[in-house]
């Protein structure tokens, strides 16, 4: 059973945002379809319900502190503290740090964390982990600032990730690194299973609309100085300074006044305001760090590929035609809702049904006419900003063409299609059929050999037995499950899929026993790896 990631979102210093920012992902998070929980560790400075307070179903009866008082009245497992956030009907809840009266400085301050520890609360914690876990998808925890008993839980024992918001200046950029090493040192330390840190890097309140030339320059500064944290999950072909840009949370003086959800109020967002690059935080959150060139590719479709995972749209196909072929476009409709394809006809050349082409349908098809009409170029451009494809993501785009048309002439992203033909003469029906087939996933035809070489992988990952007859090929193990995660970051497949044989064949069993054990490193790498290539195959199939 896949169970849920725990990411703590933690800032050296107060006033950069961090608060802001975990509301605001909590709300995008559960928009899309997951189930949030977002925790209110800070427990000094609580203030996560003031970002909620809008949307709280009810007032919270309890919280963090209040799993310390359960534990110390000998609880087994936590109390149901958390409470229903009322935000567009999805799954969406808030620990607070505890009842918000005069009594909650009091209990918070006879909480002595060390004693705590003594008597047993971290496997207590281990438990309340375990439930989060189990009931949401994404549990966002707001840690306190600075260096403390509560940071260092916040940091090192409870989250698998870390989301760490700084601000360009010396002493963020110094001690926010101090702290992340601090916590991998204390995670080496901890009785609990944790595979080693991922840390995503926020540069938060960024105004680069006067100093446009200081802002870069302490961009810039940033990304090297963060670099070595983005080296363990950032694939290879993307930069440090690339990433971090698209990591850049602007500074917009309307959201510094009061708690306020921006996502709330700016829907669709464009590029220059603060929810749209909350968006994009949001999305490397939801993909699990993961994927991170096609982010940088195309920053609207890595967004869509996340927000459309659960759409339902009205239509299956929208089909694209120029005036020309119109009457080819409504029989090859007529033959495809005879196979139960919810399929219109677009009306491209209206600029309002243009607009709404992108959430209309989840594929679209292109009746090409000798050539694209200039209305089709446009439609065309539009769905594939919002698209991830053709391997990576849901939405696809499909290219049919009459008989007078030369594939050499279309422009580039069609040639590289496969392309679907007209028969002279015939009522289109085995181009219906070929359509309905791609989309509903029940063609008969050629397995897709990346989709292939990523089940192999799998596969040759799973087999790995926990122990190698000798050094030497746990050495040469170890290697190739390297190489692997290196093919993967590279989008080389075929070198996945030799590095996939060579594991198989290292795997097999031999009289010789297995001996020498996989260390705790390994296997580590080993399933950080098969979750990757999971994701990708339900990408490529869902």
């Amino acid at each position: 059973m896949t169970t849920g990631t725990v990411i703590t979102f933690y800032s050296y210093k107060g006033g950069v945002g961090r608060s802001f920012t975990l509301a605001n992902v909590a709300v995008l998070l559960a928009r899309w379809g997951f189930r949030v929980l977002a925790v209110d560790w800070d427990l000094e400075a609580p203030g996560l319900h003031h970002y909620f307070n809008p949307v709280l179903s009810s007032e919270p009866e309890g919280g963090v502190i209040d799993l310390a008082h359960d534990f110390l009245a000998g609880a087994e497992s936590p109390r149901p503290h958390a409470v229903r956030l009322n935000v567009e009907g999805n799954t969406l809840a808030l620990l607070a740090a505890g009842r918000d009266d005069d009594s909650y400085t009091d209990r918070m301050q006879r909480i002595d964390w060390e004693d705590l520890y003594l008597r047993g609360f971290g496997a207590f914690l281990e438990r309340c982990r375990a439930e989060w876990t189990q009931d949401y998808d994404f549990v966002l925890i707001d840690s306190r600032t600075g260096l403390s008993d509560i940071a260092s839980i916040c940091t090192a024992q409870l989250p698998d990730r870390l989301v760490v918001l700084f601000t360009a200046n010396q002493q963020n950029l110094k001690d926010v690194v101090d702290v992340v090493r601090r916590a991998d040192l204390a995670r080496d330390r901890l009785p609990y299973d944790r595979p080693r840190h991922l840390v995503l890097p926020v540069l938060s309140r960024l105004d680069g609309s006067v100093e446009y030339a200081r802002a870069e320059q302490w961009r810039n500064k940033c990304a090297e100085v963060f670099g070595p944290f983005f080296r363990n999950w950032l694939v290879k072909s993307v930069s440090e300074d690339l990433m971090l840009r698209h990591l850049t949370l602007p500074y917009i003086s309307y959201w510094s006044f009061g708690e306020q959800l921006s996502v709330l109020e700016e829907l669709v967002p464009s590029a220059g305001q603060v929810s749209f690059a909350l968006e994009t935080v949001a999305a490397v959150v939801a993909q699990q760090f993961d994927r991170t060139d096609l982010l940088a590719d195309n920053r609207d479709a890595y967004v869509a590929s996340v927000r459309d995972r659960r759409r339902e749209f009205a239509l299956d196909l929208l089909v694209s035609s120029p005036r020309s072929a119109l009457r080819t476009a409504d029989q090859l409709i007529e033959e495809l809702r005879a196979f139960g394809v919810r399929v219109e006809r677009s009306s491209s050349g209206d600029l309002e049904i243009l607009e709404r082409t992108n959430e209309l349908a989840e594929h679209l098809c292109l009746v090409v006419d000798g050539g694209l009409s200039r209305w089709q170029v446009t439609e065309v451009e539009r769905f594939l900003r919002h698209t991830i494809g053709p391997d990576g993501g849901q939405r696809r785009l499909f290219c049919v063409l009459t008989g007078g048309t030369d594939p050499e002439s279309l422009p580039g992203f069609l040639r590289n299609l496969r392309h679907l033909g007209f028969e002279p003469g015939m009522r289109p029906t085995r181009v219906a059929r070929e359509l309905h087939d791609l989309i509903t996933g029940t063609s008969a035809g050629e397995v897709d050999p990346g989709l292939e070489a990523l089940r192999n992988a799998a596969s040759a990952l799973r087999a790995v037995p926990d122990g190698m007859p000798s050094a030497g090929r746990l050495s040469l193990v170890e290697q190739t499950v390297r190489g692997m995660s290196t093919a993967l970051d590279d989008s080389d497949l075929a070198a996945l899929r030799d590095l996939s044989v060579d594991l198989d064949v290292l795997s097999k069993s031999h009289s010789s026993g297995g001996r020498f054990t996989l260390s705790d490193g390994l296997l580590t790498d080993i399933h950080t790896l098969l979750d990757r290539i999971d994701r990708r195959i339900d990408a490529s199939t869902n």
